[in-house]
């Protein structure tokens, strides 16, 4: 969790409102998301709290890892920018969100293109999967995929790792 992080100041996903009043109800359960780019945003908020319950239980179950270890992520996540949104509003049972996510490595700003797949199952929308499109320092973006270094630092592929 970042450490100068205050639960009323602005939420981390960039809404502009007050985490409070945003994520924050997500988080705790007292409201589900509504579309698919609620669910990433308040995804990302959670990625950027570590809130690992959360991620779970918005992960599709057929495709929810076992374990989300954030012990080897050395990145300070910075901010998030959605790029396109295809479906995924509450009317619809599936979404698909592009987005940039931006965060620091080694004093150097990177970003990483996905575009992430969601799914509506009984009134609730949950994350599926996801594809790095690019990745790498912000002014030098290099196209990559599932077999791309994941940005968390492990050293494994990110679809053996956080794509999994």
């Amino acid at each position: 969790m970042p450490t100068n992080f205050n639960r009323r100041c602005f939420c981390l996903c960039g809404s502009g409102i007050a985490y409070q009043h945003c994520c924050g109800p997500f988080h705790t359960g007292e409201k589900i998301p509504a579309t698919a780019v609620t669910l990433m945003r308040s995804r990302y908020t959670a990625y950027v709290l570590r809130n690992v319950v959360y991620l779970q239980e918005t992960w599709d179950v057929s495709l929810r890892p076992n374990v989300i270890d954030f012990s080897r992520e050395n990145i300070n996540w910075l901010r998030l920018e959605i790029t396109d949104i295809k479906k995924g509003e509450a009317k619809d049972s599936k979404g698909v969100v592009a987005f940039k996510a931006f965060y620091s490595q080694d004093g150097e700003e990177h970003v990483m293109n996905e575009i992430s797949r969601f799914t509506k199952t009984n009134g609730r929308w949950f994350y599926l999967d996801g594809v790095i499109k690019a990745m790498g320092k912000v002014d030098q973006q290099t196209n990559l995929g599932k077999n791309a270094p994941c940005a968390c630092g492990s050293g494994k592929k990110f679809k053996r790792c956080c794509g999994a």
